[in-house]
């Protein structure tokens, strides 16, 4: 009954306009987040009664949506661009990560925390992500107005606000960039990176004005309608966790404008979304279901607002847009630090390519994901000849290094805790330096520098230091010994390698180079008279490889389909020789790998392993040895479960693993897991291929945590009636 005697007020108060004259509506949205989505439900109904809206103006979300209704997309379109958008990741700047460098798919994904180091001092990131992403949306969405820079020139006259970081103020954006006016607009404090415009650093709108009314009647409109999807203050047992709190915090300043700028509106619609936040972007449906309802009571005002129109403007209907644009030119400004093939290397793009705007934004995934640039912009420049001249302008990162976290606990390592520093262009341009230390257990760090040259040849040096210690059935000992089960093996692996590298669409990667390598392998089990330890091998070894890799997979932890290769030669050259029995001998050993997923729930991963020894070795350190089941094995150790740590072990190996994965709910996974392996001097010298199999099997929950996996898995092998409980947690390195 309340809403009716409200829609009836309305109802007449639009009535006694002037028969002779049109009014001209105005439209304000209010910010919100996630809970602006509730403007579409207004949009949908103000399109059904064919009202005419002659200006809009928003902030924060609700400029977004009504930038998008400004150019000519209707309510249904922007609803339909909401439910097909992942805004998490698009907040989050995520991007696939087939866009990824191949150094980060190989030496990154390990670590949870990032902080900024500038000028030798570790500080804080200013927000959760740049808001690339956010930027990439909104230029692909934004593209048939990208020449127009004056707002009022749009099929509806625009304008939205922002907030100058420095003072506080609201700042009117109505010229210039649309999709840069929008992501500043939007910028929420600690979710958004700030946006540079001008002389001024612009944070959301909200902060300064939430509900710009007095700015719409400033514009001579006769009745402005206004979404507001504001919420209230939150008590403090709500007030539990920092979106929430830096909410609360904007909100007290925004609370009080709104409520005077409310008392000059001629229709309030207020949804009901006081259920939700601003973050509350996987409830989008329910969101949008609200402002529908509330948009539904108000169809009788804009219906009569609509009948007093009696001149309305010819509404050109947008549509989306997946033209294809032939580039001819490419000019790019902005670039310092990284060269110009850096970038046309990285991007992607060469003159006479014929690409999209979706293309084209998955093109600067590849770019953005370098983390090289606080922003990438690009306008599309049409020629004499019909062809385009791609403009592209880089705004390269001043934090040009910063510090990392993880953890990891598993049963041959223990824990450790990782610390890696990185920098770039530390000596020359488009220079990534790298270094982990992995503090705990045992002792270990990776040191990486790497020169990515684009188009043309890369270059690198890497070094590493690995030391472990195990409690282990090792198989060359105590199969000579009836009297030992398992010695106390310790294992230090000291890798220096400098190598030339080149990589094809962020899959493949090939590399040859020059490695010197120290191992020494000792137990203290079994002794002599002259000397407290065994010492297997304590020897330094020069060495010439080569590689192929090749990684496809979309996650690198729990795959969902791709695939994987890593295929490597290594020449023993020469050795300083222990044990004064070194000949010169080769091995090549490769993994090949895939994943694929059946009714978006059970994934079937399949990676097959085989190592060959070419020339007899008197030493058996290089031997390939299979057991356990740790994902960050060195040299010749092989997983294989069902099998202690290096419990197997010849001069030659194959194997497959079948893992069966079933998500149970989201990151939460259970598998089945079965190997099968042989293990000769030369498993090839016949076809019987299946003779002597060694098999193992494991069952394991899985959870994909913040910090890396967690994983508890039941091994056992029919062969030797063995079984053990496995567990680990964290990112591996």
């Amino acid at each position: 009954m309340k809403n009716f005697f409200l829609v009836f007020f309305l109802v007449f108060s639009v009535s006694s306009f002037s028969q002779k004259k049109q009014p001209k509506v105005g439209l304000v949205l209010s910010g919100g987040g996630a809970k602006g989505f509730a403007h579409i439900g207004v949009l949908k109904e103000i399109d059904k009664a064919g009202l005419q809206i002659d200006y809009i103006g928003g902030t924060s979300m609700g400029a977004i949506i009504g930038g998008l209704y400004a150019i000519g997309y209707s309510g249904e379109q922007i609803e339909q661009i909401v439910l097909e958008t992942d805004f998490v990741s698009l907040l989050q700047d995520k991007i696939p990560r087939n866009s990824e460098p191949f150094f980060e798919k190989e030496f990154g994904e390990k670590t949870v925390f990032t902080l900024p180091v500038h000028k030798g001092k570790i500080g804080l990131p200013r927000a959760v992500s740049k808001g690339q992403n956010v930027l990439n949306f909104l230029m692909e969405l934004l593209a048939s107005v990208e020449g127009i820079s004056d707002f009022k020139k749009f099929q509806i006259p625009f304008f939205c606000i922002a907030t100058d970081v420095e003072n506080g103020n609201g700042v009117l954006l109505e010229k210039g960039s649309l999709p840069l006016a929008l992501r500043a607009s939007g910028s929420f404090p600690t979710l958004l990176n700030p946006v540079v415009l001008g002389d001024k650093l612009l944070v959301d709108g909200g902060i300064a004005n939430n509900f710009p009314v007095s700015i719409m009647k400033s514009k001579g409109v006769d009745v402005v309608i206004g979404v507001d999807v504001e919420g209230k203050l939150y008590d403090k047992e709500k007030l539990n966790s920092v979106v929430a709190i830096m909410d609360q915090i904007v909100s007290y300043k925004m609370y009080s404008i709104t409520d005077k700028e409310k008392e000059k509106l001629d229709v309030y619609i207020h949804p009901d979304i006081k259920g939700y936040n601003v973050v509350s972007f996987d409830q989008k449906e329910e969101i949008l279901q609200k402002g529908i309802e509330e948009g539904q009571k108000f169809k009788d005002v804009f219906k009569k607002l609509a009948l007093k129109q009696t001149h309305k403007k010819k509404h050109k209907k947008l549509n989306f847009d997946d033209q294809k644009f032939k580039i001819t030119d490419i000019d790019l400004t902005g670039y310092k630090y990284y060269t110009r093939a850096f970038v046309l290397g990285k991007i992607k793009i060469r003159e006479g390519d014929s690409l999209s705007r979706k293309e084209i934004t998955k093109r600067i995934y590849f770019l953005s994901s370098t983390k090289n640039y606080e922003k990438i912009e690009y306008k599309l420049s049409k020629k004499k000849d019909n062809t385009y001249s791609l403009k592209l302008h880089l705004n390269e990162s001043d934090e040009n290094a910063n510090l990392k976290l993880g953890v990891h606990y598993d049963f041959l390592y223990k824990s450790g805790v990782l610390v890696n520093y990185n920098q770039k262009h530390l000596l020359l341009e488009n220079d990534l330096f790298s270094f982990d230390m992995i503090l705990g257990d045992n002792l270990r760090y990776n040191l990486n520098y790497f020169v990515d040259n684009g188009f043309y040849i890369s270059y690198g040096f890497r070094s590493r230091y690995n030391h472990f210690r195990s409690n282990s059935k090792f198989n060359p000992i105590v199969s000579e010994f009836a009297n030992v089960s398992s010695i106390n093996l310790k294992y230090t692996d000291i890798t220096n390698q400098f190598f030339l590298q080149t990589t094809f669409n962020r899959r493949f990667a090939v590399g040859v180079g020059l490695e010197h390598k120290y191992v020494k392998a000792t137990t203290e089990t079994i002794a002599s008279a002259s000397n407290q330890e065994t010492i297997f091998d304590a020897s330094h070894y020069l060495n010439s490889f080569g590689y192929i890799k090749l990684d496809t997979y979309d996650k690198k932890y729990f795959p969902t389909t791709g695939y994987f290769a890593d295929l490597n030669f290594k020449w023993y050259m020469a050795s300083s020789d222990y044990n004064e029995d070194f000949t010169l001998f080769a091995q090549t050993k490769g993994t090949l790998g895939f994943a694929t997923t059946f009714w978006d729930k059970l994934t079937l991963q399949v990676t097959s392993e085989a190592g060959f020894t070419l020339n007899e070795t008197k030493s058996d350190v290089f031997d390939f040895y299979l057991g356990g089941y740790n994902k960050n094995y060195i040299n010749t150790f092989v997983s294989f479960y069902g099998y202690d740590f290096a419990e197997l072990s010849d001069n030659t190996f194959l194997k497959t693993e079948f893992n069966f994965r079933y998500a149970i709910a989201k990151k939460h996974y259970v598998s089945l897991i079965a190997n099968y392996g042989r293990l000769e001097d030369n498993v090839f010298k016949n076809i019987d291929l299946f003779k002597d199999v060694k098999s193992g099997y494991a069952l394991g929950y899985s959870y994909d945590t913040f910090i890396g996996p967690l994983e508890i898995k039941y091994s056992w092998s029919p062969d030797n009636k063995d079984n053990y409980w496995l567990f680990n947690l964290g990112f591996w390195f």
